[in-house]
């Protein structure tokens, strides 16, 4: 029998009938024979309410004041659970973050696992127990409670797993495991049955909402087996591991990523002169704007075109902050533009499959879809297109390398 570490999300506890269900479904794999230890986000909706209690008294509330109400939401769900499993005759016990104890630094709101205690969780198990423990918080050296930051429950179950060496994190969400693309796009998208954690990182950081990044990035670092789940029916879900087969083997393709949050920039008549780039990107990295793709292009007269892209939220802020930029390198002009977007192809089997690329842009050639910017890695191809064509330029790609799933 295995060791699983189980985590809920917020709608998989939303209410008191479906924590009572979460309970039935741990039930079923604990009557199995597996050592299980379930973690579970605040109630859906609930850590807002909570922030947004804090902000009507302090629009600017002190970070350490904000973890200890905020991490409340989370120790509402595990005695919730445990009381459902305990009223089924299944033995169960909740800890929060700080009685576990999860180790964090001190980085209220935002704080970062250091380690894991995992004493009173192995006695537990040892008895038989189902152990709950909250999400998404910890405690520091000084005995403050602190948070993981937005999505922070994903991250506490993987590490978990590994504290535990776990023979599966399993992920319970409102979808029924990862997708080639987003089914809302393209309907016929197909669930992967597995997918490589190079490979859900880049789907994450894509755009790809199923996993949080940090999580990904953890399960990657400790080899922990991440298989994500419906928390509202029965399936195999997808299993995200290392790369184990050989890649020979593997489709060309395994995703298509896409996110509409882009912004694009173009700093044009710059003078072609060692540490240009720096003198252009360095005020916006000061400005803590986060820069993606890049794209320089030197004319016949040594001036420069400088394009880069940043999250359309931060678009403002970078022209602001590049207006002074170009008056001190003499730029011609800056222009900004908020109507694109980014598409991906994902595949670890690009590393063993030539012409990817040039496939890629005959597609979207043959739809009259043009390419703006190009931008590639050892196992992702990503171009920027104009946004109205956004949806149309998935649905190519996505039946051009053969991810359509065959009609019934």
């Amino acid at each position: 029998m295995a060791l699983i570490v189980q985590k809920y999300g917020g709608t998989s506890v939303g209410s008191p009938e479906r924590i009572e269900a979460v309970a039935a479904r741990v039930k079923r794999w604990h009557e199995q024979g597996h050592d299980l230890v379930v973690v579970v986000s605040a109630m859906s909706g609930e850590t807002n309410r909570l922030i947004g209690l804090a902000k009507a008294i302090n629009p600017d509330p002190d970070p350490r004041e904000l973890d200890v109400m905020v991490s409340t939401g989370e120790q509402v769900t595990i005695a919730l659970l445990a009381m459902a499993l305990l009223k089924i005759g299944i033995g169960a016990r909740s800890y929060t973050g700080h009685q576990v104890t999860i180790r964090t630094d001190s980085a209220h709101t935002k704080a970062r696992i250091e380690s894991i205690d995992d004493a009173k969780m192995r006695a537990d198990l040892a008895q038989r127990k189902v152990v709950i423990v909250a999400g998404f918080q910890g405690a520091d050296a000084e005995g403050n409670i602190t948070t993981l930051g937005r999505g922070g429950s994903d991250t506490t179950g993987v590490a978990l797993a590994a504290a535990l060496k776990a023979d599966e994190c399993q992920i319970y969400t409102d979808v029924d495991g990862v997708y080639t693309t987003d089914p809302r796009v393209v309907p016929q998208a197909r669930r992967l049955d597995r997918i490589t954690f190079e490979e859900m990182l880049e789907m994450a950081s894509l755009g790809s909402k199923v996993l949080q990044i940090r999580s990904v990035e953890f399960a990657g670092k400790y080899n922990v087996p991440l298989r994500v789940l419906s928390s509202f029916g029965e399936g195999e879900g997808t299993l995200i591991t290392v790369d184990t087969e050989d890649t020979m083997e593997q489709p060309v393709i395994s995703g298509i990523a896409f996110t509409r949050d882009e912004a694009k920039i173009t700093v044009r008549g710059v003078p072609d002169i060692p540490g240009i780039a720096y003198r252009i990107l360095g005020p916006v990295g000061d400005a803590n704007i986060e820069v993606d793709m890049i794209v320089q292009n030197v004319g016949a007269d040594k001036m420069t075109d400088f394009t880069f892209t940043v999250a359309r939220g931060d678009l403002k802020k970078a022209l602001s902050v590049l207006e002074a930029v170009a008056r001190d390198i003499g730029a011609r002009e800056v222009t900004g533009d908020d109507k694109i977007a980014k598409v991906s192809l994902v595949g670890v089997g690009m590393r063993s499959h030539a012409g990817v690329a040039s496939r890629m842009f005959g597609a979207l050639a043959k739809d009259n879809i043009n390419i703006q910017m190009i931008s590639t890695s050892e196992i992702k191809i990503s171009v920027v297109v104009e946004e109205k064509y956004l949806e149309l330029a998935v649905r190519t790609l996505h039946t051009s390398f053969g991810l359509d799933q065959p009609a019934a």
